[in-house]
């Protein structure tokens, strides 16, 4: 994999190319960044920036007075190889808070498995329904300990909006909901996203999380998608290394709150 290409074009596609989430969002350009702005229960932030020293502070104030001026926490992603340099220094001293750095982890598609093995008992469901989407709230819940009622809220909008953009997928054992995670699609980007992943602490170890990923690689790989794109913590980076992932870049979430 040529890095530097790929992350050119990630940035291109992903990045400068962003969609709203559903209709009840929107994605804008001012020039020096793009951003996503919705209500209190969607994502909102700026996903790309173009900048230099002459301009970021200035930018990252626009920023916190159209935010603020809607009473929105809002999150500004950064990544390792955005200028300047010093960008999250920047966000600092204007009020932002550093949330946990994550590894940009990007495989081609084709390169990976799309074997799913899974201890008896234990199944694949994709959502297809309210129903659904309740039982991969319930596993985030318990997996990662906060609520979950903006993913329920954000994949309602999406299963009622744009439900080709995204699969969510429920590990079940029995009528017990264990594990979740979905892939994000666009059919005008060569990458789809893996979010989630979320285990109960009971079931981890088992390959849940390797299983996952491969049937969302299968997914990927019929709609004709040559790339896979993971924002990873360091729990999951290992195993997404030996499954095929390569770290491309790490990416810092700064958070803004009114």
């Amino acid at each position: 994999m040529d890095h530097a290409e790929v992350l050119r074009v990630f940035d291109r596609q992903v990045r400068r190319g962003m969609t709203a989430d559903h209709p009840g969002t929107r994605v804008e350009s001012t020039g020096t960044v793009v951003r996503q702005t919705g209500g209190a229960a969607d994502w909102n932030g700026v996903v790309h920036s173009t900048l230099d020293a002459s301009t970021a502070d200035a930018a990252i104030a626009d920023q916190i007075r159209h935010y603020g001026a809607l009473g929105l926490e809002f999150e500004w992603k950064t990544y390792t190889h955005d200028e300047p340099a010093d960008l999250g220094e920047r966000l600092t001293r204007a009020g932002f808070t550093a949330d946990e750095p994550e590894s940009l982890m990007i495989a081609e598609a084709a390169a990976l498995s799309t074997t799913v093995e899974l201890a008896d008992g234990l199944r694949l469901v994709d959502v297809t329904d309210e129903a659904g989407i309740d039982l991969a709230a319930q596993v985030h819940e318990k997996a990662f300990g906060t609520h979950a009622d903006w993913l329920r809220q954000q994949m309602l909008d999406r299963l009622t909006h744009r439900p080709d953009s995204f699969v969510l997928t429920v590990v079940m054992d029995g009528d017990r909901p264990v594990s979740a995670a979905r892939i994000e699609l666009r059919n005008d980007a060569d990458f789809a996203g893996l979010w989630g992943g979320g285990t109960i602490a009971d079931y981890r170890g088992r390959g849940i999380y390797r299983a996952l990923v491969a049937h969302r690689t299968a997914i990927a790989t019929t709609r004709g998608i040559p790339y896979l794109q993971v924002d990873a913590l360091p729990t999951s980076r290992p195993i997404l290394e030996r499954l095929g992932f390569e770290q491309l870049s790490v990416t810092t979430p700064y958070i803004w709150k009114p």
